[in-house]
């Protein structure tokens, strides 16, 4: 803005003086005429230059969405927005002014700060980000600067800004990281949608700073920068003391197994308990600050007259606690928390059980984990785990079975008056706290049951009884790596059937294939985990020898949907919209590859931020554009307002989405849904040339819950184990071979029969090669079964 000092602002906030500038903004001290002269920060937020009309709009639209959300914001520890309007097409964004001090002028005149002022900041930090989190919103660029420090304040800054600078990014494809990647997380150079997780990796980086006096990554250039947090770990910090721990714990590569906000505030709570206070300190870094307090920081936005927010809190008051609640956690009202994967729609037709599937992969935060109870795992005992973990991986493991009398006199079912072996089959899976994922969890486990009993009735291993060890992972990736140890120390174990999430088998995975432990999951469709990091790009390499799945994966869903529309729907014009999300984007892209060569013509694309609320504007594009359907590559939360918002604009074509929409939670704000469609990986069961004798033999066996969508995978999971170990016992001689469980990957790799689910055998990485899908349609206000069918690569 270069207005004179006259101009209003939307007809109001009069501009006084420029007070600072940066990547993305210029900061005024302005007056708000309206409200008798109140001094106000006014923020004008600086588009890129070459920008193009359309994607200036777009970007408009979504900043000014999120910002107004953050007005909703009441903490003392967020800056106020007191409002955001449009200026020249740019958005601007109207703030309480606050005469302080940014953390970043802190240390740059006073070095690193003494460590109990450092935990009283991170005290106040976290509180505010709780606050934030809890209303479903991720400030995405915690650093130094946007920290201010006023007398009896610690105050967040620049919420929602950072989002433009990731939509600006993604809409300019230039591959620049606008931000400050020095407090990025891994998962955020790599471009995965924010979640509460990332914040908290920030949170770290800026306390660390401030203790340490310099960054925990430091290098020449922003490529090396990007290495440096994606491969090395972190300094090890010198002057932290007490607070070294949560340094260590927030700055966790993995969001799956960093810490939360409320094992966070215990950490921080145990930091200010172990620190001097600051009037008796000697801290070192006390000594070097200077007798005179520093003077206000003037790039900083902030105001000289206190506001209401600022009367609450008294000079005398201490900082702010932060709450003991995990943010990604917290539900909202108005749109409820996405688990990882869907909960379980009823069908109509023909069957009440569903098949859904399992194990988004960047929805951590939003998916990172289903479970809405606070982790109880401590840090302590996860770094134990997986201590133990790596031991165990690193010793030779020494074959000692143990050999039981069988029931019955002494003789197996098989007539065999020799004594048996036991052979232990693990099973990992959510076990408990209700909720559709246990449910499936438990059906998961019964499943592995009855194969185990079918096997031990028949003596179909002679000389082996099978017996199952069940462990809950509370679909919580924290619980996996401990689950894991426990299979691996059960000298027992040969196998392990699951999990049922891919965010918990990501955390198994490694620690089961150091231990030469088979996995084989009946849920996991997360292609990462046979293909490697980079299979989108065509670049395939199996990361794990022991894993394998008995279920098709993300791969196989945009295909699918593709051949269906394009072969038995008759659609050739598609307009396709994706989420942003690593899954949504996956199925997009794999759905317009296949569409186009069958024939079809992809007319138009879009991509939308499940944070915002209004798709309306959609409409005339998708009706100008032709389009007889509409793909959309992401979740429920987006595409259940999405569909109902393109029928009320009188777009009445039908939209069709990926299991990430096969959900109950599509349909119930959704009274437009009628005629959607959906696909969900596997058959169920009842569709299945086996699965009535299997539904009735699960029922004979007397379970009382239902064996779920994944029931008849995880039987063929588990018989797949106790094939393996039938191939070893005849390799050698009628005996269990001493090294038998480094073998087993091998003996299942070269397995191939008839299960429940039809031919059971894995290809090179792992995966089944029977990869069968089910399109279904909304009919009646239930997901209803539409067709069956194989994969098409």
């Amino acid at each position: 803005m270069t207005e004179q000092k006259s101009e209003l602002i939307a007809g109001r906030y009069q501009l006084v003086e420029a007070i600072g500038q940066g990547g993305m903004g210029r900061v005024w001290r302005g007056l708000d005429q309206q409200l008798f002269g109140r001094e106000v920060a006014v923020k004008e937020i600086l588009f890129p230059v070459g920008l193009g009309d359309g994607d200036r709009a777009t970007l408009l639209r979504r900043f000014t969405g999120e910002a107004r959300a953050a007005v909703t914001l009441s903490h003392p520890g967020i800056i106020t927005i007191h409002d955001v309007v449009e200026h020249h097409g740019a958005p601007v964004i109207v703030m309480e002014f606050i005469r302080g001090q940014s953390l970043a002028a802190a240390i740059r005149e006073q070095g690193r700060l003494p460590v109990r002022r450092v935990a009283e900041i991170g005290a106040a930090m976290l509180g505010a980000l709780t606050e934030a989190h809890g209303a479903r919103i991720i400030h995405r660029d915690i650093k130094p600067d946007n920290v201010l420090l006023t007398k009896d304040r610690v105050v967040l800054t620049d919420f929602g800004i950072a989002h433009l600078a990731d939509a600006t990014t993604k809409l300019s494809q230039s591959g620049t990281v606008i931000g400050t990647p020095h407090y990025m997380p891994p998962e955020q150079l790599e471009g995965k949608r924010p979640t509460p997780a990332n914040d908290l990796w920030a949170l770290g980086a800026t306390l660390y700073h401030a203790v340490e006096g310099r960054p925990p990554f430091e290098a020449d250039g922003l490529h090396a920068l990007a290495v440096a947090v994606f491969t090395r770990p972190h300094r090890p910090p010198a002057h932290a003391g007490p607070l070294a721990p949560l340094l260590d714990a927030l700055l966790t590569k993995d969001p799956a197994q960093r810490i939360g906000a409320a094992e966070a505030a215990e950490l921080l709570a145990s930091a200010l308990q172990s620190s001097p206070s600051r009037e008796g300190t000697t801290d070192e870094a006390d000594l070097e600050r200077p007798e005179s307090a520093p003077a206000p920081d003037p790039a900083t936005e902030h105001a000289p007259t206190p506001t209401k927010r600022e009367t609450e809190l008294p000079s005398s008051a201490p900082l702010p606690t932060p709450t003991a609640v995990e943010p990604a956690h917290v539900p909202d009202a108005s749109r409820p928390p996405v688990p990882e994967r869907p909960t379980t729609p009823p069908v109509a037709v023909p069957s009440a059980e569903d098949v859904i599937s399992l194990g988004w992969t960047d929805r951590q935060g939003r998916e990172e984990g289903a479970s809405t109870r606070r982790r109880t795992l401590t840090r302590r005992s996860a770094v134990l785990g997986m201590a133990m973990v790596t031991l165990t991986a690193g010793t030779v493991l020494t074959w000692k079975l143990t050999r039981d009398d069988p029931p019955g006199g002494g003789t197996t079912g098989g007539g065999s008056t020799a004594s048996t072996i036991t052979v232990v089959i693990g099973v990992d899976a959510p076990l408990s706290g209700g909720g559709d994922l246990a449910a499936m969890g438990v059906g998961v486990r019964n499943s592995a049951d009855l194969a185990v009993k079918t096997s031990n009735s028949t003596g179909h291993v002679p000389g082996v009884n099978f017996e199952i060890k069940a462990l809950d992972d509370e679909a919580t990736p924290a619980k996996g790596g401990p689950n894991a140890t426990q299979f691996i120390d059960d000298e027992k174990v040969l196998g392990v059937v699951g999990p049922l999430t891919s965010g918990v088998a990501k955390t198994m995975a490694q620690p089961l294939g150091q231990a030469n432990l088979v996995n084989v999951s009946p849920s996991n469709t997360d292609p990462v985990l046979t293909l490697g990091p980079h299979w989108a790009k065509g670049s395939k390499s199996r990361p794990y020898k022991t894993y394998f799945r008995t279920v098709a994966t993300d791969v196989d869903q945009g295909p699918f949907a593709a051949r269906y529309l394009h072969g038995e729907a008759g659609k050739r014009k598609l307009y396709v919209i994706g989420d942003g999300s690593a899954y949504g984007t996956g199925l997009a892209s794999g759905f317009g590859t296949a569409f186009a060569k069958l024939g079809g013509t992809v007319v138009g694309t879009d991509q939308v931020d499940p944070a915002q609320e209004d798709f309306s504007y959609l409409a005339p594009q998708i009706r100008a554009s032709g389009a007889d359907a509409v793909y959309f590559g992401g979740y429920y939360d987006a595409a259940g307002p999405l569909s109902a918002q393109l029928k009320q604009a009188g777009v009445s074509v039908p939209l069709m989405g990926g299991d990430g929409i096969f959900d109950q939670q599509f349909l119930t704000p959704n009274t437009k849904a009628e005629g959607s469609l959906a696909t969900g990986l596997g058959v169920p069961a009842e569709e299945l040339a086996k699965g009535r004798d299997f539904l009735d033999r699960y029922q004979e066996a007397g379970y009382p819950e239902a064996a779920g969508s994944y029931g008849p995978y995880a039987y063929d999971a588990t018989w797949a184990v106790i094939e393996a170990v039938k191939s070893l016992v005849e390799g050698n001689g009628g005996a269990l071979p001493a090294d038998a469980r480094a073998k087993m990957s091998q003996a299942v790799s070269g397995l191939a029969f008839d299960g429940v689910t039809g031919r059971v055998a894995f290809d090179e990485y792992g995966d089944t090669v029977n990869r069968q899908l089910t399109v279904y349609t909304v009919k009646g206000g239930s997901w209803t079964t539409v067709k069956s069918g194989p994969a098409v690569n």
